[in-house]
């Protein structure tokens, strides 16, 4: 037991209302603790606080009580003596009646109450003498926030524990509720008063019940909030939205029919509010209402429901129709939340009493809009009314049929044949009957209105079937009348849609889009009970696939028939129609799939590989017959390129390559099988070069072989490691075929190297970029035969200036030795043998034994132009660069090294005591920044590159202070500007914590290089990518720092950069750069508003629209600063 001068000092603590809110906390905590680890006793508490708790002093009775409330939640876990909980509940029942302890009193039986799961609950007799003691003691209203709070949670917590206690108490208890809530304002509490509202409700259901003979008391005090208007601010702990209260409200009108005779006329009448939330609400409360009330106590306000839907309907709906393919599977108009709330309230009303569609039916409007159908057969004639019409009628037919088969049927019954004989489908015999006519000339009848309505009844019908399994699976379901109904028109409707499709001269009109939607609709009637023949659905897919063979160019129509044929090949995937997607690969699929590898074809080769892979990436089946196309198609026309020479036909093998990477690759997580797919394509790619032995004609295809590389290291870089040792060991077999193994011959010594050229074939070339992309996307665990000698072959390539052999150089360096558990990837060489081979096996044939650089590497020397012709310094740069950076991003310290040699390149003269050409420099440059950039073409995630965190900071640490000396010491401006180029490099690619960690040592060198860089036009890219480095340090606290010291600097830098000629977004970001400064103190800025204004003029009048915009900005922002402030 705790000391009783410790827990007196607790106790004098709390109720001292002259201490701080931290040690009376401290203070409950104590206590509270003490009590849970059974150190105190709950008796030897309350004798304890006997005094506290019965003084006659208001204020420390007061505290008293609400410390032993507080402690009582604090422990509400806690098992306790049902006896001690008896006595605790009916000592605060009591204090109820003094106002000036009520406070703690509530506490304490919101606690006491709260107890469920745990030893010592309170007991039905006791949660009734509370309830009776808050009727008469409590005027909810009458307190402060947080009491009323409290009370709203006992009365919640009361009726859903308490049920049949509190239900003895009868009418009390709503009238007690109703005095509760009148009047309440606090978000937090009407939450709770709504959610009370719907527990009365369900506790009192009976007819003869309190909540039935007090309805018309209760309701009108919450349906007084009635819609409601709230505002969430920012500061509300309780993060109550509008939303939830909107809910809690709702759900309180739509808890028991007793409401009904009050809640549906005011949600009627607050239907024809202005305010849109309001109607939303009113729609929504009316759904919820419909289903609750249920139909006999709604039939009586059907007429209303009826009036008030339609005026929904047309204030929400607009007159503009889109004709555009992405409509074709949307009613093609926008649809706000009122629209869709008044279609959701009359499906319901439909659904739950089909006697309400008797109103519909029945509405004088259905007149009207026939009339709007058959006076003009233009869309765009009608006038926005009849329109309207069209639009709003057609939505309640299509929305009242998908209801139910029973509202379906009755809808087709009244209107269908109507409708038919409009389109000229029907037509009356001489005894005024309406008969079929199938040999009637519907060309003549195209009227939009009823070729639009007559869609969205089939689609309404198509929905019907989709969404009832029962009704899809059984044969009655074919035997319902409108399914009848459509099954006997059928023929007719698809010959209409056909004609429609092929009638209008221009292309943008609504005949075609209304033709290709019908059209597609009668495509998609799910399962057997479908009102489509196999034979009609065949003659859809014939005439949609006709027009995509048919067109030499994009078109509207082409685009829709598109659109539709792969909604269909969806449509059949997703429902599993097997006997339909039979047709759908007979007529579609192989038909596109046919043209793609026919050389005869008349179309234009882009459009049927765009047709081919959006129809065929519908389904999984489809996927594999294209791709199994795509392969003949590929192995045709790369066979006809080398025996004809038929350049038509190489460019055939890159679009199709290009169209296999950019729609297909990225669904490989889509579609099941599909990597084992793409791996047998892969391998087919490179048996078919090796069949094609050696090519008859040589040309410049670099966009052949660049498709080929992108596509082959995408396949490789998503192919499981089995795959990829497939791939690999292909693709090494067909370089052993070519000549490429000879260049292992080839000593590495200078004398050999500067004759290099790049002389290779075209075959050879495609050969070793193909199985460059191969090692590049490589997984670390993969398997690469022969390694040593790739590398000698890679760094010969590379030097002969294939870009593709360094950049798998890089990547085999950066994986060699990181597959799992440490193990080298390939067991015939190690990371150091390959650095061996790569810097040090090139031989000088120079015998002095002098060291460069720190490194005898023949590689750098010929980068530092110690021997070698620039191109072969250039290519050797390069080289350095791609595999400095696989060394770089796996952590190796050796990369140090290469930068150092880049480094040295940017010096004039340098170790080798002249300077480089330019040219060479330039490349050496911009060898930095293959080092730090993300590449989207090796050495990155996709490709399994080893990544080791930091390291782009690890190197800009290293490199930068370097750097920023070489700069201080060397005067020569072109050796200072390709080192400004350098640092730009890094700077612009190190992430921005970086920057901001360092920015008073950055922002000079990043001011000065904007200078330098500015000076020639070839360096504009590097400029921006500086100066969003700056603006970035403008923004930020640490960065606002430093600018204030080099205010003077930085503006006169931003200056010139507005009127930068070569680049828009660079005189762009420097306007914006010059309005973050105004952050900075008035005192560093305001002598520069002059100057900065004068160059702003100036913007004013820029070519490009968005520097002008920004010009206003700045100006009217640097404007406004006068001498005293802002």
């Amino acid at each position: 037991m705790a000391a009783p001068t410790q827990l007196t000092q607790h106790l004098e603590t709390f109720v001292d209302i002259t201490r701080s809110p931290t040690q009376q906390a401290d203070s409950l905590k104590a206590i509270a603790s003490s009590l849970e680890k059974d150190s105190l006793s709950m008796n030897e508490l309350v004798v304890e606080m006997d005094m506290y708790l019965t003084t006659t002093d208001n204020v420390v009775r007061a505290r008293g009580i609400l410390l032993l409330a507080e402690i009582l939640d604090y422990l509400k876990a806690k098992p306790l003596d049902n006896a001690i909980v008896h006595s605790l509940i009916g000592f605060f029942t009591v204090k109820l009646a003094d106002w000036r302890t009520i406070r703690g009193a509530l506490v304490g039986c919101l606690a006491l109450i709260k107890r469920t799961d745990v030893a010592g609950v309170v007991t039905a007799i006791d949660a009734e003498a509370l309830a009776r003691s808050m009727i008469r003691n409590v005027q909810v209203q009458s307190l402060a926030l947080h009491e009323r709070k409290l009370s709203f949670e006992i009365w919640e917590l009361l009726l859903q524990q308490y049920s049949e206690a509190i239900m003895s108490m009868g009418d009390l208890i709503v009238y007690a509720a109703c005095e509760a809530i009148d009047g309440e304002k606090d978000p937090q509490c009407l939450l709770v008063a709504f959610h009370i509202v719907e527990l009365l409700a369900e506790l009192f259901p009976s007819p003869s019940g309190p909540v039935a003979s007090g309805a018309s008391d209760l309701f009108d005090i919450f349906g007084c909030y009635f819609p409601l208007h709230f505002t969430h601010t920012k500061g509300d702990e309780a993060n109550i939205t509008r939303e939830d209260l909107s809910r809690g409200l709702l759900r309180a009108f739509s808890s028991t029919p007793f409401f009904e005779p009050y809640a549906i006329p005011l949600l009627l009448e607050k239907l024809s509010s202005s305010l849109p939330v309001a109607k939303v609400d009113s729609l929504k409360c009316l759904k919820d209402c419909a289903t609750k009330y249920g139909v006999v106590r709604m039939k009586k306000h059907y007429g209303g429901l009826w009036s008030a839907l339609k005026d929904a309907l047309y204030s929400s709906t607009g007159t503009d129709f889109s004709f555009a393919p992405e409509s074709l599977t949307s009613p093609g108009f926008n649809m706000n939340e009122i629209h869709r709330e008044a279609v959701n309230l009359l499906q319901r009303l439909v659904k739950q009493d089909i006697s309400f569609l008797g109103l519909v039916v029945d509405d004088i409007s259905m007149q009207t809009v026939f009339d709007a159908i058959s006076g003009y057969p233009q869309y765009k004639e009608m006038p926005d009314t009849s329109k309207l019409d069209v639009l709003v009628i057609s939505q309640i037919l299509s929305v009242s049929a998908k209801a139910s088969v029973e509202s379906c049927n009755i809808i087709f019954q009244t209107f269908f044949v109507r409708l038919m004989n409009t389109l000229g489908i029907v037509e009356k015999n001489a005894a005024g009957d309406l008969v079929h006519n199938e040999n009637s000339t519907v060309s003549t009848r195209l009227y939009h209105g009823g070729l639009h309505l007559c869609i969205e009844l089939l689609t309404a019908s198509k929905d019907l079937i989709q969404g009832s399994e029962d009704c899809s699976s059984t044969p009655g379901c074919a035997q319902e009348s409108w399914c009848s109904m459509v099954n006997r028109f059928s023929v007719s409707l698809i010959r209409v849609f056909t004609s429609a499709v092929h009638s209008s001269n221009d292309d943008c009109g609504a005949d075609v889009y209304l033709g290709v939607k019908g059209l597609l609709t009668m495509g998609m009637f799910w399962g057997g009970s479908s009102p489509v023949s196999r034979s009609e659905f065949e003659k859809i897919l014939t005439t949609l696939t006709s027009i995509i063979t048919a067109k030499s160019c994009k078109t509207v129509v082409w685009e829709l028939a598109l659109k539709a044929l792969v909604c269909i090949g969806s449509f059949i995937d997703q429902y599993h129609e097997s006997d339909k997607a039979l047709s759908y690969m007979g007529i579609v699929v192989e038909n596109l799939i046919s043209l793609a590898c026919s050389s005869h074809c008349s179309l234009p080769y882009l459009m049927i590989l765009e047709a081919a892979s959006e129809v065929c990436s519908s389904g999984p089946k489809y996927v594999e017959k294209m791709v199994q196309g795509f392969e003949e198609s590929f192995r045709t026309s790369l066979s006809d390129f080398c025996v004809n020479g038929n350049f038509k036909s190489i460019e055939n093998c890159s679009q199709l390559l290009e169209c296999l990477t950019n729609k297909l690759l990225p669904r490989v997580a889509e579609i099941d099988g599909l990597e084992k797919i793409l791996v047998h394509f892969a391998i087919s790619m490179w048996n078919q070069i090796e069949s094609s032995g050696v090519f008859s004609y040589d040309f410049n295809g670099r966009e052949f072989v660049e498709a080929a590389m992108k596509t082959m290291g995408q396949i490789v870089g998503i192919s499981m490691v089995d795959s990829q040792n497939n791939i690999i060991q292909k693709a090494y077999n067909v370089l052993l075929s070519s000549t490429l193994p000879a260049m292992e011959s080839v000593p590495l010594t200078l004398t050999a190297l500067e004759g290099l050229e790049r002389d290779l074939s075209t075959r050879d070339e495609l050969i070793l970029s193909l199985f460059a992309s191969v090692i590049i996307a490589a997984s670390p665990v993969a398997s690469i035969p022969d390694v040593k000698s790739l590398i000698h072959l890679f760094l010969v390539s590379l030097l002969k200036g294939y870009i593709p052999a360094a950049q798998a150089l890089g990547s085999m360096v950066n994986k060699l030795g990181a597959g799992s558990s440490g193990t080298n990837i390939s067991s015939d060489c190690s990371l150091e043998e390959a650095c061996d081979i790569i810097f040090h096996d090139i031989s000088s044939d120079d015998e002095s034994g002098k060291v460069f650089c720190g490194k005898e590497t023949i590689l750098s020397k010929i980068c530092l132009g110690f021997y070698g012709s620039l191109d072969l310094q250039t290519r050797a740069i390069a080289g350095l660069s791609w595999i400095g950076k696989g060394l770089l991003m796996r952590g190796d310290g050796r990369v140090n090294e290469i930068a150092l040699v880049l480094m040295e390149c940017l010096k004039s003269p340098n170790c080798s005591g002249h300077a480089l050409h330019p040219s060479a420099m330039k490349h050496a440059a911009d060898a930095f920044f293959i080092l730090m950039s993300d590449s989207g073409v090796c050495l990155n995630k996709k490709f399994h590159a080893v990544i080791r965190p930091l390291y782009k900071q690890r190197f800009f640490s290293i490199t930068v202070p370097i750097l920023e000396s070489l700069i201080v010491n060397n005067q020569t401006p072109l050796s200072r500007t390709m080192l400004y180029l350098a640092l730009a490099h890094v700077i612009s690619n190190v992430p921005v914590t970086v920057i901001l960690d360092n920015t008073k040592k950055l922002q000079p060198m990043i001011l000065e290089g904007l200078s330098v860089l500015s000076i020639d036009p070839v360096d504009k890219e590097t400029l921006f990518s500086l100066l969003l480095v700056l603006s970035g340090t403008l923004t930020d606290s640490k960065g606002q720092e430093s600018a204030s010291d080099n205010a003077y600097i930085i503006i006169e830098c931003l200056v010139k950069l507005t009127s930068y000629p070569h680049l828009m977004v660079v005189r762009e970001t420097a306007i914006q750069c010059l309005v973050a400064l105004l952050e900075l103190p008035h005192g560093r800025i305001y002598r520069f508003r002059r100057q900065v204004l004068q160059a702003i003029v100036k913007a004013l009048d820029d070519p490009k629209r968005r520097v002008r915009e920004e010009a206003i900005k700045c100006k009217q922002a640097w404007a406004s600063i006068t001498s005293t402030g802002f």
